[in-house]
């Protein structure tokens, strides 16, 4: 009977910690592997500056920016479809996404960037920079690329994080290269939805094709260059992708996400488009100077990109100071 009991007693005295155990070993494994929806649960840092992170990456172009292109991820129910980080011109894909990269994977979402648009022949180091090839060459570089990450995350659609050059290529692909059906949300981040006259550029290459200055308008534009001369105000990509009255592609939802002190988007306005949802950063906050390039790691413009993606679950906008280039 003693020993029954003995035997008994130390099958209760065990039996609380084995069964904590398997608690913490189902813990510790379910962190590890990142659960069923196969993303990572690792926290990464998130800088809120732009300048300094940009230099910091810039000699390791090549490199994806951290939380991104894990091709295992597979998307949560919560974020169902992963986020495609598209740059702007002159950028990459780790120079451009040191802030938003890291930020969404840490919320939970699988995320994604490419470099595109770079010339073939290019030579180092020119070709770490993206974004010069004519934007519906690089459309087609995009849906390549938005092909694969479905294919590897059996997502049924992404959403699009695109900065500067990154807010309208984009719409190129889902207008006229079948993008329309696999994108869901598209945000935009400095967006130059009616071109830009930076400089008075926009002008001087109308007036230059109106005179038939054409030695002018190459100097300014080579062709290396060819975004750019389509980024222009007026120019021909602009009326075709602004066919039928509007860049909007029906069933795609649209965030702007704008700053008063944007020196490249002239002017800032262009960013603004009737039938999406446009916000301008300083409306929300007075102390936000973010201005084109800091805006893409604004932690003002961070809280915008989190609610646009997930509307559902609202999260309060910070305002706080936020210099040019360089951030908090």
């Amino acid at each position: 009977m003693s020993a029954s009991g003995k035997g008994i007693t130390m099958r209760r005295r065990w039996a609380t910690p084995i069964a904590s155990l398997a608690v913490v070993v189902g813990v510790v494994g379910s962190v590890l592997v990142g659960g069923p929806a196969g993303a990572s649960a690792r926290k990464y840092p998130v800088p809120y500056t732009f300048l300094t992170s940009a230099l910091l990456a810039a000699p390791n172009a090549d490199a994806d920016p951290p939380g991104a292109n894990h091709w295992a991820c597979k998307p949560s129910a919560a974020h169902p479809h992963p986020v495609v980080l598209v740059h702007g011109l002159t950028g990459n894909k780790n120079t451009n996404w040191q802030t938003f990269s890291p930020l969404l994977a840490n919320n939970g979402y699988c995320v994604f960037a490419l470099t595109y648009g770079v010339p073939a022949g290019t030579p180092l180091p020119f070709n770490q920079l993206g974004g010069f090839t004519a934007m519906e060459s690089s459309a087609r570089e995009l849906s390549a690329f938005v092909n694969r990450v479905l294919a590897a995350t059996h997502a049924t659609k992404v959403d699009i994080l695109g900065h500067s050059e990154g807010t309208v290529m984009p719409d190129y692909y889902a207008k006229f290269l079948g993008g329309a059906a696999k994108i869901d949300k598209y945000v935009s981040l400095a967006p130059i939805w009616h071109g830009t006259d930076v400089l008075g550029l926009a002008t001087l290459s109308r007036l230059a094709d109106i005179y038939g200055i054409t030695p002018v308008v190459n100097g300014l534009f080579p062709p290396f260059f060819a975004s750019s001369r389509e980024l222009m105000s007026g120019s021909p990509f602009y009326a075709k992708l602004r066919s039928g009255g509007t860049p909007a592609v029906k069933g795609i939802r649209y965030t702007n996400i704008v700053t008063r002190y944007d020196e490249l988007v002239a002017p800032y306005s262009s960013g603004i488009q009737a039938g999406m949802h446009n916000i301008v950063v300083q409306d929300q906050c007075a102390l936000d100077f973010s201005e084109h390039f800091q805006i893409a790691a604004d932690p003002v413009a961070a809280a915008d990109v989190l609610n646009a993606l997930d509307p559902s679950h609202p999260r309060a906008v910070p305002c706080r100071l936020v210099l040019p280039f360089v951030g908090g």
